[in-house]
């Protein structure tokens, strides 16, 4: 597998205000009602720098995908180095929340466009049951978590958590549920 050629300083920003701006459109739920070509003129860039960076609205998607994963593990890996590890795992559930929430749309928009692409999906999706993986490993080693219990049932009760936005509490049921998986990691006397 060859490494990808570095950008030029401008294609790196014309890239990133691409990305930049379909986030933003994901966010609020209109991935779909915009027309691809429009991303350019919304981005401030030209079409054909569209095209370069992303020919289809599916690897525009991706993009935005690998970037969210990305931060969201460097996040964990930032609270793991941070806080005591008990800590660090609680944090992160909850701003898995604080994500899911605000970013509702765009967690909807990319699963839609991405069914047809589970191997894009599965990577992304592995990449964060490790960072979960991490944040357990070591509230175990801690003693402060349980160590029979996997991050698997973990990452279940996120897909949950994001599954279920459109209840009508949402909010404060999924505050609940973040508040249950924790309890029942504890590790009891």
């Amino acid at each position: 597998m060859t490494a990808d050629k570095p950008l030029r300083a401008d294609a790196q920003r014309k890239r990133d205000a691409l990305i930049a701006k379909a986030r933003e459109v994901f966010d609020t739920g209109d991935f779909f009602d915009v027309r691809f070509d429009d991303f350019a003129r919304l981005a401030g860039v030209g079409t054909g720098t569209l095209y370069r960076h992303f020919p289809t609205r599916e690897a525009l998607a991706e993009a935005v995908y690998r970037g969210e994963v990305a931060a969201l593990c460097e996040r964990a890996g930032h609270l793991r180095a941070t806080l005591p590890a008990a800590d660090a795992l609680a944090t992160f559930l909850r701003d898995m929340v604080d994500h899911i929430a605000a970013h509702h749309g765009l967690a909807r928009t990319l699963a839609t466009l991405m069914a047809h692409r589970s191997g894009d999906l599965a990577e992304g999706s592995q990449a964060l049951e490790q960072a979960v993986t991490d944040l357990v490993a070591a509230a175990s080693q801690e003693g402060t978590v349980r160590d029979d219990v996997d991050a698997g049932a973990v990452m279940m009760a996120l897909h949950g958590i994001g599954a279920a936005h459109d209840r009508p509490h949402w909010r404060a049921e999924a505050d609940g549920v973040i508040t249950l998986v924790l309890d029942g990691l504890r590790r009891r006397p």
